[in-house]
């Protein structure tokens, strides 16, 4: 291919493309804003434009990350690198904050500007990505091949107009390497200080021109392992601890004073409750366990007593030896292995006509472990319906109309003895709360797999005045999921339910055995479970009772799309530019678990399977034209648009659109602006998801005590109802039992009648690059963004709901809740049986911020030093992330909150030697921020009552390049090894197992890794 045709190619692909490729200067992470711009002769792709063009500025924030950041960071995942910006919020899922979910295990996501994964569009070589969770659009980036990436290029911004549905706070593009000619290899290791963690990965990328050179193929091949660390693995989680102030004192000056040991209630041994006797007043219950030793002893009334050291239970407080520490079953970080496969390549088959593809294998393997269950009677784990007891005798028909009390043998004599009425006229059933140690712990297998391949062409017209290109983009995602540890709930009651095989009904010649006393479960192998001491259930239980669970999910993605731009015509300030395309893309997902799990029959809740697709056609245009060039005070002017149309198969049409401005006053600074309206359309699993039942606490019945009069807008509702006036009719006012208190569920899911969610989106800025000053290696940017959500999909918790019901009188929400009509056996008249919680277009979010990065780069000479030294520092400052549950509601203000810290930055030296030496330093600073307000508010305190102090990490990196082909570097990450600070359970942002926000802090300490890389 001779120049003059690469050059076309060059151009067709560039311009197809999102982004612009970076330059080529070694930065150690985030290269400056203004080296996202490279001329292709005389024409340079700008970021967050369709249009090529010789206008020489970029409209939008960008940030690039290119590949020698990448290097620097010696990341396993790209993840990690990405959310040492500054840009980035909270993953919604990661290594460290995904062990006690039962799907999504070992995810990694991106957040922009902390508005949640589900804004921010993922792209791959400017293509959409097909999801890695079932019902959403949400990629999973260990399906990027990290050591194949040339760069990351980061919009911040609004963009739908340009790149459809999702980019509402902007667009992350993965860059593949391209016309890549040889072989890079590379190896690492690495470790934490703790010897755990251990980190593996191996990649090779070969490639080579052939045909003359009219042609490229690369091929990339990959291996990570990453091994995961367990709670008991480290001393400062080895033991199950809580917060003094949110479990005792409720004094936020005790928020990060640890009760520890915190441990459970739910022993292995089991805890044996007899309620009060109803005969009798003034009788108080017992609560029976075994001590030590497997002896049986009376533990506390269960009327209010206070639980002695080694008692099994009681509201918070330490549980001595009859507790059970779940800590030492727990996860800081979950095992991920990967196995991963790229190639891209491009043949020019006629002059200015080219094809090209890519193509992504991943298979990601991942696995879970927490506590074996804590199964009770009753709540929300519970096996018996209704009063939540298990009877302790039972009635045994013998076919002929004759009945027989039977004594359960598996209940201890003494709890037997205790739970006879006082007045001898029965027995009281009894509750139990059990540890299912014998069971094992819960566990999770998961693998992943990914498939996602792009077939295109592309060229120039018109005398290489326009680019077009048009492509078939599928992709698909497999998970299937195998987990332990639960039990089949119908087995389990029935195996509770004993008798002495007396009459040998079990026909294996034995009178002495115990046996089920139901016949139906005998015959379907039903055999007696005790759960009296720990130890006691028996193989054959267990095999009984087992239900392994399984989870399988397909997601699949298609995407046909046609694309043109180029130069309309040229005015006295340079051509007009204009970009157009259609799109069309077809996506489908679906769910499918076990049938024990979608009946909510294996001791957690129902959980239905959920499918869906939905398909939708687009159109765009951008226009970009220049007003005024080299003319005084206006060395540039120009003003953009662009807008697109989109028809949804769910949603009907949607718009959105934006407009640029671009001002370069003289050649040292230059002031953009953008506005857009973005969209994000419903996903899958929020419109079509089935209902999963749940059973909340904390639930406080406004209508308590409503009377036949009275009561404002309150009593007003609740007296609207038939079940609430029975009740009052009753009792005189509206009474509750504890099991009414108890019997609370409702029902989450999706709702096919949601509205997409619409985004206005500012932005504010200028670039600075004072070369007339003398300063030629300086670039400061400074961009102000202000994003406003409407239409935010969300479900509104419980508590909110009634408030809006009952207080403001909203009959949206009153829909939501559903009051039983009359008394039953167990749950009073009016009392309420569901609280649904289902998806509505009711919040809105609001979030403005600031972002400044400046750059510097120069070369040693003039002090004979040699080499050159590269200099970058990221910061953001967060003035406000509001989210409003609903209109006219107050605000959860976020900022300044952990995880969304209202000061970040992120700064790195690098300096590279003649000698081939490299040394590079990365510092990420995370500012002072506090507890969640809303928590504040609950314990009666002002917002930022407590919080945690600034944490400031610091990473480096040392390589050598000794000849042309082999280089050996190390790096140490957390080099100060900071510890997470103590963010305990009971409090907002802990996540489970870590004694921290294990999402937010580094829970891994001081790290080590080491490697190698061939080029050839």
């Amino acid at each position: 291919m001779n120049n003059a045709k690469f050059s076309l190619y060059r151009r067709a692909l560039y311009a197809s493309s999102v982004f612009v490729t970076a330059a080529a200067v070694a930065v150690p992470a985030f290269a400056q804003e203004q080296e996202a711009e490279v001329s292709v002769e005389d024409v340079i792709i700008v970021t967050g434009s369709r249009i090529a063009s010789p206008v020489d500025v970029s409209t939008a924030p960008l940030q690039i990350v290119n590949d020698q950041a990448i290097k620097d960071s010696g990341a396993t995942n790209i993840q990690e690198l990405l959310l040492e910006n500054p840009a980035f919020g909270t993953p919604a899922l990661s290594r460290t904050n995904s062990a006690f979910l039962t799907s999504g295990t070992g995810v990694a996501t991106v957040d922009l500007r902390d508005i949640g994964s589900d804004r921010t569009l993922v792209l791959v070589n400017g293509r959409r990505v097909v999801a890695g969770l079932p019902g959403s659009a949400t990629v999973d980036l260990n399906v990027i091949p990290t050591q194949f990436l040339e760069r990351v290029d980061v919009l911040t911004g609004g963009a739908s107009s340009l790149y459809g549905s999702d980019a509402i706070a902007g667009v992350v593009n993965f860059v593949y390497k391209r016309n890549f000619e040889g072989i890079e290899a590379n190896g690492q290791y690495g470790i934490t200080e703790r010897g755990d963690d251990r980190r593996y990965q191996a990649n090779v990328t070969v490639g080579t021109n052939f045909a003359d050179d009219r042609g490229n193929i690369m091929v990339h091949f990959g291996y990570s392992k990453e091994g995961g660390v367990l709670s008991r693995q480290r001393k400062n989680t080895y033991l199950d601890d809580a917060s003094v102030g949110a479990f005792i004192t409720g004094d936020m000056a005790d928020w990060g004073t640890a009760i520890e040991p915190f441990l459970s209630s739910f022993p292995p041994q089991g805890r044996f409750i007899i309620p009060d006797d109803p005969n009798v007043e003034g009788n108080q219950g017992t609560t029976f366990t075994y001590d030590a030793n497997g002896q049986l002893r009376p533990c506390f009334s269960t009327n209010g007593g206070t639980a002695p050291a080694t008692c099994g239970a009681f509201a918070g407080q330490p549980i001595g030896p009859d507790g059970f520490n779940r800590q030492a079953f727990r996860t800081i970080a979950v095992p991920v292995q990967r196995y991963l496969f790229a190639a891209a390549g491009r043949y020019e088959f006629t002059e200015g006509t080219n094809f090209f593809f890519e193509g992504t294998f991943n298979r990601t393997e991942s696995s879970r472990i927490i506590e074996p269950f804590a199964l009770e009677s009753g709540g929300t784990t519970g096996i018996f319906p209704g009063s939540g007891l298990m009877p302790i005798e039972h009635r045994v028909f013998d076919g002929q109309g004759n009945v027989s009390i039977v004594q359960n043998p598996l209940v201890p004599q003494a709890i037997f003895d205790a739970a006879r009425d006082n007045d001898g006229d029965g027995l009281r059933d009894i509750g139990f709360a059990r540890r299912l140690a014998e069971v094992g712990n819960r566990t999770g297998s998961t693998s992943r797999d990914f498939f996602r391949f792009v077939v295109g062409f592309d060229g120039t017209l018109f005398d290489d005045r326009f680019n077009w290109d048009v492509s078939y983009n599928f992709g698909k995602t497999v998970e299937n999921q195998v987990s332990s540890g639960q039990v089949n709930v119908v087995n389990f009651r029935d195996g509770l339910s004993v008798m002495v095989d007396v009459d040998d009904v079990n026909g294996n010649g034995s009178t002495t055995d115990y046996v089920c006393t139901n016949a139906e479960a005998r015959a379907n192998g039903c055999v007696p479970v005790n759960i009296f001491g720990a130890g006691n259930i028996s193989p054959e239980a267990l095999a009984y009772i087992d239900a392994q669970g399984t989870f399988q999910t397909e997601i699949t993605q298609q995407v046909v799309q046609a694309n043109l731009s180029g130069e309309l015509f040229n005015l006295p300030a340079g051509p007009v530019g204009i970009a157009t395309g259609v799109e069309y893309r077809k996506e489908k997902s679906k769910e499918d678990n076990d049938a024990l799990t979608n009946a909510g029959l294996n001791a957690g809740n129902k959980i239905p399977d959920t499918a869906g697709s939905f398909d939708v056609a687009e159109a765009y245009l951008e226009v970009r034209v220049p007003i005024l060039a080299d003319t005084p005070g206006f060395k540039l002017l120009d003003i953009g648009g662009s807008v697109r149309v989109a028809d949804y198969s769910t949603v009907g049409t949607v718009y959105s659109y934006a407009g640029t401005a671009t001002w370069k006053p003289v050649d040292d600074i230059r002031f953009r602006g953008t506005y857009s309206r973005a969209v994000r359309a419903p996903n899958i699993g929020e419109l079509y998801s089935g209902l999963s039942q749940t059973f909340p606490s904390g639930i406080n019945d406004p209508c308590d005590g409503v009377g036949p009069t009275g009561g404002g807008t309150v009593g007003d509702i609740c007296r609207s109802q038939p079940g609430v006036n029975a009740n009052i009719a009753a009792n005189g006012v509206f009474t509750l039992n504890q099991a009414d208190q108890q019997g609370i569920s409702g029902f989450n899911g999706g709702n096919p009648d949601l509205e997409e969610e619409k985004a206005d989106s500012w932005t504010l800025g200028a670039v600075i690059t004072p070369r007339s000053l003398g300063l030629n290696n300086v670039s400061l940017s400074i961009d102000y963004y202000n994003i406003n959500v409407k239409n935010v999909i969300a479900a509104p918790g419980r508590g909110f709901t009634l408030d809006q019901c009952f207080n403001k009188a909203n009959p949206t929400y009153c829909d939501l809740v559903t009051r039983r009509p009359a008394a039953t056996a167990v749950n009073s008249a009016g009392s309420i049986e569901f609280i649904d919680a289902i998806n509505v277009n009711g919040a809105s979010w609001k979030t403005e911020g600031l972002d400044v990065v400046l750059g510097y780069r120069t070369g040693l000479d003039a002090i004979g030093a040699g080499g050159t030294v590269s200099a970058r520092v990221a910061y953001t400052h967060v003035f406000k992330n509001d989210y409003f549950p609903a209109a006219g509601e107050p605000a959860d203000r976020q900022a300044g909150e952990i995880g969304t810290a209202k000061d970040r930055f992120t700064a790195n030296l690098a300096y590279n030697a003649e000698s081939g030496m490299r040394a590079s330093l990365t510092g990420t600073y995370i500012g002072k921020s506090y507890e969640d307000d809303q928590f504040c508010f609950a314990y009666g305190y002002d917002a930022k009552c407590v919080g945690v102090s600034a944490e400031f990490y610091l990473d480096a990196q040392l390589g050598w390049n000794i000849g042309d082909n082999f280089e050996l570097y190390f790096g140490v990450d957390n080099l100060l090894d900071n510890n997470a600070p103590r963010i305990l359970t009971g409090t907002t942002f802990n996540v489970t197992g870590t004694d921290t926000a294990a999402d937010v802090y580094d829970v891994f300490g001081r790290r080590y890794y080491t490697g190698v890389r061939l080029k050839f």
